[in-house]
């Protein structure tokens, strides 16, 4: 990828005799060579990956906002940037009963000609490896796939638009521990754009569409399934649902109103574009439930073809079963 790598550097949060979070400083910022210019890539490409970003903007009085804007006036070095950061992280993450110990990467680079600026704590594992004399030692390595505490600040949009409330992306961390939190704190951010409710509001407006234009069965399907096919091959090619790009492959109503006319007559409160959500819109092609030693996943197409369900009883009715399915169950039977 093409990538220009300006800054980057680590230091190391760790727990004293007693406990508590304390930084190990690297004396200086780290060198640019392949090493770290994969590192760099390698980092940019995982937050691509991962799923469940939040996004969001600076405080008005954020500190971290202040030094940003040092640096990229230049009245402030990137080492003592960093320095701030590390300082500032160490107390924030020190008020949560999970404070991990970590090392803290730093990067500032472009890619695609987008400036960015991305902060993570990175978990370190341990692993083992042969030496020259056929030994085994011990050796630690950055775990970037599991990075869950990371965020990145696209200073090519927070240049040109700063009031935007989504040039601050994160990752808000699994399910149970809001390891986002903290980071939040840290960045002395808040909360911008809701990804997964624009995906909800999308495919509702979706849902709305096709009902207020009396669309037929199968055409409502075909209308979901167009919707499902761009937002599964945008989230292939990590980009974003632009929806005037989406309402130019949709058919219009009738009366000849596009499918960003209807959104925006309606108010429907759409962003001209978003990361999409998987999940949410995996819910226009099909109907998925789990529960109770059950799971259920069929497209949304074949709902009163080969599937029907009585509403009355709670009943679904499948005619003709998958052929492995079908084979463990006659097994199972003779």
């Amino acid at each position: 990828m093409g990538l220009t790598l300006s800054n980057v550097i680590l230091h190391q949060l760790t727990k004293n005799d007693q406990d508590e979070l304390t930084v190990n400083y690297r004396s200086a910022a780290l060198p640019h060579n392949i090493s770290t210019e994969n590192l760099v890539a390698e980092l940019h490409r995982v937050f691509n990956a991962k799923a469940g970003k939040g996004f969001g903007s600076f405080q008005s009085d954020s500190d971290f906002k202040n030094w940003l804007q040092d640096l990229r006036r230049g009245e402030q070095n990137f080492y003592d940037f960093s320095q701030n950061c590390a300082e500032r992280l160490k107390t924030e993450l020190a008020k949560y009963p999970f404070a991990d110990d970590g090392t803290l990467v730093l990067a500032e680079y472009q890619s695609l000609a987008t400036d960015y600026l991305f902060i993570a704590l990175l978990p370190s594992n341990e692993s083992l490896k042969v030496t020259e004399g056929l030994d085994i030692s011990a050796t630690d390595y950055l775990d970037i796939s599991k990075m869950d505490i990371a965020a990145r600040i696209d200073l090519s949009v927070y240049g040109s638009e700063p009031e935007s409330n989504r040039y601050l992306a994160y990752i808000k961390g699994r399910v149970g521990r809001k390891v986002a939190d903290f980071f939040i704190d840290f960045l002395q951010a808040e909360v911008g754009m809701d990804t997964k409710q624009q995906n909800l509001v999308l495919v509702q407006a979706v849902e709305d569409f096709c009902s207020d234009s009396k669309l037929d069965k199968e055409e409502t399907n075909q209308y979901r399934k167009q919707v499902f096919d761009y937002c599964n091959e945008q989230l292939k090619s990590n980009d974003e649902v632009e929806v005037s790009e989406l309402s130019a492959e949709l058919p219009s109503s009738e009366d000849g109103s596009s499918f960003l006319d209807y959104t925006k007559e309606r108010g429907y409160e759409l962003e001209e574009s978003f990361p999409a959500d998987r999940t949410t819109v995996r819910k226009l092609a099909k109907y998925v439930g789990a529960g109770g030693g059950l799971s259920i996943n069929f497209d949304s197409m074949l709902l009163g073809e080969r599937v029907f369900y009585d509403p009355e009883t709670d009943t679904l009715t499948i005619k003709g079963t998958p052929p492995n399915l079908r084979d463990q169950l006659t097994r199972q039977n003779s």
